[in-house]
């Protein structure tokens, strides 16, 4: 088993049980360390690591639809395990997105949206879509208020927590629908200037990214999708959405019935 993830892991569903219940969640000692586990919990499994102890896992069948390469890992030396009587074994299946643990993120995502707007107000709404696996590309729509807003929104994310793993972030004005994938590539691909727009630098990301060409270290990228303004640099009229004249809509709408169509 992957010890440091599993930690990660208990560290994460613990915050996200206790935002749920509204009050923090009951611990208990271990048996035979230590430690304290969540006092509900089905399954506990206690023991030590030696850091200086490594051998070759894997491969394993992971969420970004790929098997995890070999490679050497802490080995958990097990010292006791206890249960509830007729315990439950939780677990979800994985593999080529979408499989059951996409709408276990989309859940998080949507619980920890508040939480987000909490550090970035300017935040409307966060799509980490299943083809990105989540934190290989989040899509973001702000209220724009002042010139590098979409910086700052970027910079934010890549300091908020696990937020900080995301390989690519995409950020479109207020109005634009980031649920909407065929909306947000339209704004991405036609209100970006490659030269301009786009931050590349390193930093974390997650350790099952085969990408990148070191150990969870590797190349990250934002874009500012939003309307450009002139204290930005942009010397040009930036043009308005093409739309229907409302009174014309109105109308259309009036006589639709009459149009045989």
């Amino acid at each position: 088993m992957r010890t440091s993830a599993l930690m990660t892991d208990l560290y994460e569903l613990t915050m996200l049980a206790g935002y749920l219940r509204g009050a923090p969640v009951a611990f208990v000692d271990c048996v035979s360390q230590p430690l304290e586990v969540p006092a509900e919990s089905e399954i506990v499994i206690e023991g030590y690591i030696d850091p200086n102890e490594h051998l070759p896992e894997g491969p394993f069948g992971d969420h970004t639809g790929y098997y995890t390469p070999v490679e050497l890992f802490p080995v958990f030396h097990v010292t006791a395990i206890t249960h509830r009587q007729n315990p439950i074994y939780p677990a979800t299946i994985v593999g080529i997105p979408p499989q059951e643990d996409v709408w276990m993120g989309k859940a998080t995502e949507r619980l920890f949206l508040p939480l987000m707007r909490l550090f970035l107000p300017e935040i409307v709404d966060v799509n980490m879509p299943a083809e990105g696996v989540f934190h290989n590309l989040v899509l973001v729509s702000i209220k724009k208020r002042f010139p590098g807003h979409a910086r700052k929104v970027v910079f934010g994310l890549w300091g908020l927590a696990l937020m900080s793993l995301s390989k690519a972030i995409v950020v479109v004005d207020d109005w634009v629908d980031v649920q909407n994938l065929s909306q947000v590539a339209w704004q991405a691909l036609g209100n970006v200037d490659w030269s301009r727009d786009v931050i590349i630098s390193d930093g974390p990301v997650d350790h099952l990214d085969h990408a990148s060409y070191h150990h969870s270290f590797g190349g990250k990228i934002g874009i500012d999708a939003t309307a450009k303004l002139p204290e930005e640099g942009y010397t040009r009229t930036w043009p308005e959405v093409a739309g229907m004249d409302p009174e014309v809509k109105r109308h259309i709408d009036e006589i639709w019935g009459q149009l045989g169509l």
